[in-house]
């Protein structure tokens, strides 16, 4: 996308929609600035105009990548499973584009904690990447996996994802990942000593800056337009956005600051463009329940809970956290239909 990921990794999202437009202007039969027009329409949730790019590339017969996979996001955002499907079908059988659409499926399904289907799909998204010889790809998708089992609770299965992401690469993006994984499962020794190492080989880069080490280090988000920007994890693989605002809402819920805690959990909850389908976009959802709960917010907790009850009703019922959850909702409703309550 020649539009850039300055703009769009510091939360410039008009900016690039400006210098999009510019570079479809001058070229609009075959610029690749189509796939890059839709995301940040994406990213700022304007649903519809990113629809309009799809038309105007439809009625050019232009067919990108790019393309496929806004229309595959725009669908899920909307919660359209046959549109989602329909983009998917598109990729099919496609050398370098079937395995990103793979990987994006598995990522919505690890949302829905439909963790065995994600699994597997992850894994049939590895077996293409390395198929073509692109280990940094593949690590990639098994950093996806470190990171949402991470995320729910499973410490085993995050540490053995994120030591196969590294024993294929030790690129920028697959350190931070696995680092953020080892980090919640218990290998703080090393995701310590991760993140120096991507301190020291990374000294300006921006997402490091500005998203990985303030993840990795529980250090504030930067409070401006950035802190909602698109890290190179997310650009390029639609995972890892927000967790700054993620572990200091962790950390506030864990000092009992409810308000505090609430306010970080929404953020993620806003920017639904730009958390997409990552799983921590659920959990966020359910910390935000948390954190409601916690201020004696119960009726906007409940509907919290509701809202990731919803997104987890297809979920296997074994599941911790899926227990866990409707525990803590079942708990909630009984108190706050006490008389006085």
């Amino acid at each position: 996308m020649l539009s850039g990921f300055s703009t769009v990794g510091t939360g410039r999202f008009q900016q690039s929609i400006d210098e999009a437009k510019i570079a479809i202007a001058l070229d609009p039969d075959q610029t690749p600035e189509y796939g890059g027009l839709a995301f940040d329409y994406v990213f700022l949730n304007r649903l519809e105009e990113a629809e309009n790019v799809f038309q105007r590339a439809a009625g050019r017969k232009l067919e990108i990548l790019d393309l496929i996979l806004a229309e595959y996001y725009v669908a899920f955002l909307r919660g359209d499973k046959a549109g989602m499907d329909r983009a998917a079908a598109r990729t099919m059988g496609k050398a370098g584009t079937e395995d990103l659409m793979l990987h994006s499926q598995a990522l919505a399904l690890a949302r829905s904690d439909q963790l065995e289907p994600a699994r597997a799909m992850s894994q049939r998204a590895v077996d293409l990447a390395m198929q073509a010889g692109k280990r940094e790809r593949a690590a990639q998708f098994k950093t996806a996996v470190a990171m949402w089992e991470a995320l729910y609770g499973n410490a085993s299965a995050a540490r053995r994802s994120a030591k196969a992401a590294l024993e294929l690469s030790r690129g920028r993006d697959v350190q931070f990942g696995a680092a953020f994984a080892l980090l919640r499962a218990g290998e703080s020794s090393q995701a310590r000593a991760l993140a120096g190492d991507l301190a020291k080989r990374f000294p300006e880069d921006t997402s490091v800056n500005l998203n990985y080490l303030p993840a990795l280090r529980g250090q504030a988000p930067s409070g401006s337009a950035s802190e909602f920007g698109v890290p190179g994890i997310s650009f390029n693989f639609f995972f890892g956005a927000l967790l700054p605002a993620y572990v200091l809402g962790e950390t506030y819920l864990a000092a009992q600051k409810g308000t505090e805690a609430a306010a970080e959990f929404q953020k993620l909850v806003d920017h639904r463009g730009v958390v997409l389908a990552d799983p921590v976009g659920a959990m966020a959802r359910l910390q935000l329940a948390r954190a409601l709960a916690l201020s004696g917010e119960k009726g906007k907790a409940k509907a919290a809970y509701e809202d990731v009850l919803k997104i987890w009703k297809d979920a296997d019922p074994d599941f911790a956290m899926v227990k866990q959850a409707w525990a803590e909702y079942a708990k909630l409703s009984a108190s706050s239909n006490r008389p006085g309550n």
